[in-house]
């Protein structure tokens, strides 16, 4: 049984033996349960038998393999350790006094007790009807198109593989296991709805166009009305609201006569109103599979493998067409109104930052992050004080989305090499470490703006080959790309940037002649150990100045 409807929904073409579950005797229904539909999966954990001639054990080492998986001997594990767990007290570590406890929104929270859930573990699910409420992704329309529903609360509606909330799934989790929160929690959506427009476009109709987010994703409660009055637990993907934004960057640049406070947009303080719009990553397997020219089989099959077997439903259920990665999402900073998006007679500007949090939050001077962020920031400011609108894109895509244990790790390869950090062996060394030079792969960045309804963009604040090359794929026009001023260039930086512009950066016209091969040879950054006077690095000719202040 389980072979049969696992072959016939399979997309993949699968070259090695799956070993998914029990063989067919195994799978035993609980009492008084009908025939199996399509809301009870038949890829069950299930407590083994009192009957000790159901207890297979392993017939030789080679089996246990096989059944340790998610069979019989997986099956008494669990047991076993629940078993243990019943007998066994729990006192948490740390004991509150009531006082502390009402201090503290952990303690506060309501404590429902031992987490008790319902039936079986589902390992999987499988096709057969699938949920009664269908996706059409790029449909014309919101109702046409569905809801997306990633919620666990009920299964049987669940029309998308993956969870909400991207990695902090994991917390939620954890709070429902300490009791702190109830799983069956709906959210009340009552006065969540943006303060700002953000209408459909012709982009929200095309299914090419948005294939890594859900452009109704913020009209959860307006678009879906009807399905949230029957119950149906449908979750926004998309929150937008109005901030104000301060940095002390906006300061310096008001002290030195760049930018003038008007009273509305950037106040005396240097603070700045702006919209800002936080999106989680939902993705249209199909749309993403092509947008990196792969195969949906190949792409599924890798997402499954390389997050250790996280999401089963990427192989079994061929049906899902949507998932929701656990991985962290995007916010999106407007400066200026909204509405002026999608006129593309109003001047745009824009800065795609991915983030780095050395330099983004602590300011470390080995990368140009924060300030070409900053500078991009200021871009925005000006623009729409001129009467245009500015868009800053934060994507979660820390150390080019290899994370920061391995941007670490490259800092002290690249520090301690043979002829210290230079810009000639910049990349190389990332590759040593991580596998790869970069990981952050821009293919799926221009959704964001295509969202927002921008079909021009008259100043990109960039230097990046591959953000300016997926923009102008995704049909975006870019009229000019804008470089970071040299006096923005932090002192340990300058391997950084030039080795980015000789492999391929953007380079502006007055610096066309200098970034040779010698030009990346003679870039040196600072040596690992901090000495003022003894780790001056060598700085590259392409600056101006030899004296950088810090931010």
């Amino acid at each position: 049984q389980i072979c049969c409807s696992f072959c016939l929904v399979a997309p993949l073409p699968l070259s090695y033996p799956l070993h998914i579950g029990r063989t067919t005797e195994h799978l035993r229904r609980p009492p008084n349960q009908g025939p199996l539909d399509a809301h009870s999966p038949d890829l069950r954990l299930l407590t083994p038998s009192s009957d000790p001639s159901q207890q297979e054990t392993p017939k030789h080492p080679g089996q246990s393999a096989h059944l340790d998986i998610m069979g019989t001997a997986g099956d008494t594990a669990l047991k076993s350790a629940v078993d243990v767990a019943a007998t066994t007290p729990h006192k948490p570590t740390v004991e509150m006094t009531d006082a502390e406890k009402k201090a503290s929104a952990w303690g506060r929270d309501q404590n429902r007790g031992e987490y008790n859930p319902p039936g079986h573990v589902v390992l999987t699910t499988h096709p057969r009807r699938g949920s009664p409420i269908k996706i059409e992704w790029g449909a014309d329309s919101a109702l046409k198109r569905g809801p997306v529903i990633a919620t666990v609360t009920s299964q049987k509606l669940r029309n998308a593989i993956g969870t909400h909330n991207g990695s902090y799934a994991v917390y939620r989790s954890i709070a429902i296991a300490a009791g702190k929160m109830d799983p069956q929690f709906v959210p009340d959506l009552h006065n969540t709805a943006p303060p700002v427009s953000i209408p459909p476009n012709p982009a929200w109709y095309d299914p090419k166009k948005i294939v890594s987010m859900d452009p109704w994703g913020h009209l959860t409660v307006s678009a879906f009305s009807n399905h949230l009055d029957k119950g149906v637990d449908v979750r926004p993907t998309i929150a937008i609201t109005n901030a104000h934004i301060q940095m002390p960057e906006l300061v310096e640049a008001i002290d030195k006569g760049r930018l003038v406070p008007d009273g509305k947009l950037l106040l005396k303080d240097g603070s700045v109103c702006v919209t800002k719009a936080a999106i989680e990553h939902v993705w249209h397997i199909p749309g993403v599979a092509e947008r990196f020219g792969i195969s949906e089989a190949t792409l599924r099959r890798c997402m499954f493998e390389q997050t250790g077997g996280m999401f089963p439903e990427l192989i079994t259920r061929s049906d899902l067409n949507v998932f929701l990665p656990p991985i962290g999402g995007q916010t999106v900073y407007v400066f200026g109104p909204a509405e002026y998006l999608h006129d593309p007679s109003k001047i745009c500007t824009v800065r795609v930052h991915d983030e780095c949090n050395g330099s983004d939050v602590f300011g470390s001077d080995i990368c140009t992050c924060r300030p070409y962020l900053a500078h991009g920031v200021e871009e925005c400011v000006a623009t729409a004080q001129a009467g245009g609108v500015g868009v800053i894109v934060y994507f979660r895509k820390e150390g080019r989305s290899l994370g920061e244990v391995t941007k670490f790790l490259v800092y002290n390869a690249r520090k301690r090499q043979e002829g210290g950090d230079r810009a000639e062996t910049y990349f190389h060394r990332t590759a040593c470490v991580a596998g790869v030079e970069d990981m952050r792969f821009q293919e799926l960045m221009p959704d964001a703006l295509n969202w927002l309804g921008i079909t021009k963009i008259h100043k990109l604040i960039s230097m990046s080959d591959m953000k300016y090359n997926a923009i102008v794929a995704s049909g975006i026009e870019v009229v000019e790309r804008v470089a970071i001023p040299d006096e923005l260039v932090p002192a340990d930086a300058h391997v950084e940037i030039d080795a980015k512009m000789y492999a391929g950066y953007y380079v502006p016209d007055d610096k066309k002649d200098l970034v040779t091969e010698e030009l990346v040879k003679s870039t040196k950054g600072r040596d690992l150990d901090i000495d003022e006077l003894g780790a001056q690095g060598k700085h590259s000719p392409l600056c101006s100045s030899h004296h950088h202040h810090h931010h």
